[in-house]
């Protein structure tokens, strides 16, 4: 029931990414695939008409046009002849103002139906009648909106909206050539004519339908992946939120600016978050990939979707590459520099390839390259932030963590000095073995710093923080065990406290799996037969740790570490020999109790690990030589 309810779950998560970019897309989505600006080279094929097309005026042309009909515009008033007096026509101090905003020069004024033009300049005010007759004359004149409107209208509508016409097969533009003004214009008039004849109801639906399936594949394929390649990230639905909230972040931005801004404007989305926070906490092959999926969903209505694509598919491998192990802030400054010297030195490229001449570079977009990398910067609030929301887990949180001079830290080197050296000392084993079989060196080195923090709260009763009497000794050996067996549960509980990541408290409740404390146990079976009493009144589940059994690599290289360094302690003689031969025996008799049988370590693993341990600890515990004394000369 879990497993199906998990299922519908993720399948809602993509479903809902789809429906999302499938919405925000913006209609008609690029019915004319060119972007042109005035001045700028012709990056595409030649274009001809493929039919007659009337060329529609610029914007600016109907202003001017619009201007000069309304010189003959005279808004209509309506007298009323009882207030008419001395034959002076009288508006409101307001409505005299408002002609003269409007830069009438005259009005039409109705009675009885018919209608007189009187120049603005033989109007009066109360106050100029008044100049005039020394009459308190009261406004005759009221405004017809109505008419008025009318009036207006159809002067505008006289005005033409178009001159001339191209005819089919003639020649718009070719390759490398400059946008003029008025080839602007024609081109501006194709794309208008295009989007005019594809607004039907039954070409928006297919279109529709276009880009949706577009899209759902594009989803699809990035379910296939993490499906094929990342199972453990499928499995769990913390990271497909994850992917799928960061990929709508950008697809939305992206989709929004291109439906309410110009399109050059796309160019100032950071489409770099999407690779740079994945990589953050996953692996390089996942960032790039969401990346692609998130860059083809934009291409749908990206201007100039070709080299858009390009710019944004290299400058995210470049983003990547650059942050292949980020443990300070000050390397997301580095990747943002990269990201604006990649976009700046693609678009270069790919203009000087078109035109060959770097005059036809728009330098505006240099500008927008580097309010890009500003915002790659501002990547870092939110890997905070999905660190948070995700309980996910950085390098750079990471870094921090393995500050031995934190509160924390000191807290347990002053409480449990022995088990802290102890700490430093399984650390480093497990470090060089993570190095060599490619797993997380920072990962592990942070969970072998906190995995024995539990002993703070008894640390007397642990043997290497001991300097005198064990209180062990005079317990029963089950009353022993439970006591040391606690240190795992007092560990989660300080982690809790101290807000550690979910992946460190991973590696406190697993660094001894549900093996058993050998010690006591034995002891206790020693001390029934010796005594003559049956060994099966001693249960083994109550010498036993509680578990989970480590479920990664990192996990598993911590409880081989931790064991070894420990039994490493216990050896009379420190030879190569004794050091190997104690390092297999322990190994071997986790693998027999099944302590690894959740990860994913191979026997090779197993064998490289092996070989770092023996060489570490004969590299630790070699023999100095023995400094001679002076000898008395007598």
């Amino acid at each position: 029931m879990k497993s199906s309810l998990r299922i519908s779950l993720q399948v809602l998560s993509f479903a809902l990414l789809a429906a999302l970019s499938i919405y925000l897309a913006p209609k008609y989505s690029n019915p004319f695939k060119y972007h042109f600006e005035v001045g700028q080279p012709w990056a595409y094929g030649l274009v001809t008409a493929e039919s007659n097309f009337a060329i529609y005026k610029t914007d600016a042309q109907l202003a001017i046009e619009q201007q000069q009909i309304l010189r003959d515009y005279a808004p209509c008033y309506v007298l009323d002849t009882v207030s008419l007096h001395d034959h002076l026509y009288v508006l409101p101090l307001s409505e005299m103002d408002r002609l003269r905003s409007l830069g009438c020069s005259k009005v039409s004024i109705l009675h009885n139906r018919v209608a007189i033009q009187i120049p603005v300049a033989n109007l009066y005010t109360p106050k100029t009648a008044y100049e005039k007759t020394h009459k308190n004359i009261v406004p005759n004149l009221q405004y017809d909106s109505i008419t008025s409107e009318n009036i207006r209208q159809n002067l505008l509508s006289s005005i033409s909206l178009t001159e001339g016409v191209v005819q089919a097969g003639e020649k718009i533009i070719d390759t490398g050539e400059i946008v003029s003004e008025h080839t602007y214009q024609i081109l501006e008039s194709l794309r208008r004519t295009i989007e005019e004849q594809n607004i039907s109801h039954r070409q928006s639906f297919t279109s529709t339908i276009g880009v949706s399936v577009y899209i759902v594949i594009l989803v699809a394929l990035f379910g296939l992946y993490l499906y094929t390649y990342r199972r453990k990230l499928l499995d769990n639905l913390r990271h497909v939120l994850f992917f799928s909230i960061l990929m709508a972040l950008v697809i939305s931005a992206a989709f929004l600016v291109l439906r309410h801004f110009s399109a050059s404007y796309i160019f100032l989305i950071p489409f770099a978050w999407v690779p740079i926070i994945a990589r953050v906490f996953y692996d390089s092959r996942t960032a790039i990939f969401i990346h692609i999926i998130t860059v083809f969903i934009v291409s749908i209505a990206a201007p100039a979707p070709y080299v858009f694509i390009l710019l944004q598919v290299i400058t995210g491998i470049v983003a990547v590459i650059s942050l292949r192990d980020m443990t300070q802030r000050a390397q997301l400054a580095q990747t943002a520099l990269f990201t604006f010297l990649m976009y700046s030195v693609v678009y270069t490229a790919t203009t000087l390839l078109v035109t060959g001449s770097i005059t036809n570079v728009e330098y505006n977009y240099y500008i927008y390259f580097a309010v890009n990398a500003v915002l790659v910067i501002c990547a870092y609030g939110l890997i905070f932030l999905f660190e948070r929301t995700f309980g996910l887990v950085s390098n750079i949180t990471l870094v921090e963590l393995t500050n031995v001079n934190s509160n924390l830290m000191l807290e347990f080197a002053e409480k449990a000095p022995g088990t802290f050296q102890h700490s430093l000392q399984v650390s480093n084993l497990a470090t060089e073995a993570a190095k060599r079989i490619g797993a997380k060196v920072l990962l592990v080195r942070t969970g072998a710093l906190y995995h024995d923090i539990g002993k703070m709260l008894h640390p007397e009763c642990f043997i290497e923080n001991q300097t005198g009497v064990n209180p062990l000794q005079s317990m029963p050996y089950t009353e022993a065990a439970k006591i040391i067996i606690s240190h795992v549960e007092d560990g989660e509980r300080i982690a809790r406290k101290h807000h550690l990541p979910e992946v460190i408290v991973h590696f406190i409740r697993s660094h001894h799996g549900t093996s058993v404390t050998r010690y006591f146990y034995n002891s206790a079976v020693n001390a029934a037969k010796s005594e003559g009493k049956s060994i099966a009144d001693i249960r083994k589940e109550d010498f036993a740790y509680p578990g989970p059994k480590p479920s990664t690599k990192e996990a598993a290289i911590l409880m081989m570490a931790d064991a070894i360094e420990a039994r490493s302690r216990s050896l009379s003689e420190m030879t190569e020999q004794t050091i190997s031969d104690m390092v297999d025996q322990m190994i071997d008799l986790q693998v027999a109790d099944g302590q690894f049988a959740e990860t994913v370590l191979s026997f090779k693993d197993l064998e490289d690990i092996r070989a770092v341990f023996k060489q570490k600890l004969i590299e630790i515990n070699h023999h100095r030589i023995v400094y001679p004394t002076i000898k008395d000369s007598k």
